[in-house]
């Protein structure tokens, strides 16, 4: 490029003057010995390079943020899945511990009135009519079932059974309008009638307006009714009304009949033991006992010569038979089969 004969002078004074600034920058040192130009130099050649990292940082993160979000909607599909798929097999194994859990206290219940026999039944239906309160069970006549055996559960008594047909049966709930139960309050052992009322709760009858009943008192059966065997848990007392000459006294059942999945059907009117329905690992333990105090009577006899007699045991007299009473009178539910 050539510079205009008048400008020379000049140019060759702007250039002269840059050499020597740039001279004296060579020379100066500021602190720790570092030269005036090398601080001049960072001042100018920073600010470009961070504008150019920050717009290089930002390009890079849109570009591979696009890239793993793609990757990141792939596995958020997968997992959701996954989370489906792990809810459905934790209700499935939430159900199973359920039913494990009631079919341990039934065996208990079993075990703990072995001598009692009874019939384990699963509920298949229940009645469609509003006005009667029945189910259904998955056991008949060809299983020996009868109508008015009892039907219980570990927590208390459920009906009995009103109508039985070749490979199922029919139960009248004791919540049924036309239901009855023989009962008794378990502190005084007053006696008295549980009706149903066709709701939750239940009534009972024929109770002296002068008997204190406390909220919270367990009623019993009383086996008055031939039906139910005495002492099973009926309910427990919520509430009372007083009337003359007998009060009215509300109930909560026992047994939670809002549901039922497995009932037990008695065959007999034995007596039974409610109180260890949870004995299924008492029962193992006094199994096991048996086991060791039978091994150890073993042990003990096996010095003893082979022709020796034990003595007879004594014979164990028969149970007494329970004196007939009147039967309480108990209709069927409207639309019922004769």
């Amino acid at each position: 490029m050539d510079v205009p004969s008048r400008n020379r002078p000049l140019v060759l004074l702007v250039a002269v003057i840059l050499a020597q600034v740039l001279l004296l920058a060579f020379q100066i040192k500021r602190g720790r010995d570092v030269r005036l130009i090398r601080l001049w130099s960072a001042e100018v050649l920073t600010p470009p390079q961070r504008a150019g990292t920050f717009v290089i940082s930002e390009i890079d993160g849109a570009w591979f943020g696009y890239i793993d979000l793609r990757h990141a909607r792939g596995e958020n599909q997968q997992l959701t899945e996954e989370v489906g798929r792990l809810q459905l097999k934790n209700q499935q194994l939430e159900g199973q511990a359920a039913e494990a859990a009631r079919l341990a206290k039934l065996f208990g219940f079993r075990q703990a009135n072995s001598n009692a026999p009874m019939l384990a039944a699963e509920v298949i239906g229940a009645s469609a009519d509003s006005n009667s309160e029945t189910i259904f069970i998955n056991r008949g006549e060809h299983d020996g079932v009868q109508r008015n055996m009892a039907v219980v559960t570990p927590d208390g008594v459920v009906g009995k059974i009103f109508e039985t047909f070749p490979h199922t049966a029919q139960v009248l709930l004791i919540t049924d309008r036309d239901s009855g139960v023989g009962a008794l309050l378990a502190n005084t052992r007053t006696h008295g009638v549980v009706k149903g009322t066709a709701s939750p709760l239940l009534w009972m009858d024929y109770v002296s307006a002068e008997e204190k009943v406390p909220a919270g008192e367990e009623i019993l059966t009383s086996g008055e009714d031939k039906i139910f065997p005495k002492d099973l848990p009926v309910g427990t007392v919520s509430s009372t009304k007083t009337g003359f000459p007998f009060q009215t006294i509300q109930l909560k059942p026992a047994a939670h009949l809002d549901r039922l999945e497995e009932v037990l059907v008695l065959l007999t009117e034995q007596s039974l033991n409610p109180r260890a329905a949870g004995g299924a690992a008492a029962s193992a333990a006094t199994e096991s006992n048996f086991s060791n105090s039978k091994s150890e009577k073993t042990s003990s006899t096996a010095g003893t010569p082979q022709n020796a007699k034990t003595p007879p045991r004594p014979a164990i007299p028969p149970a007494k038979k329970p004196v007939p009473t009147p039967k309480l009178s108990a209709t069927k539910p409207p639309g019922a089969q004769q």
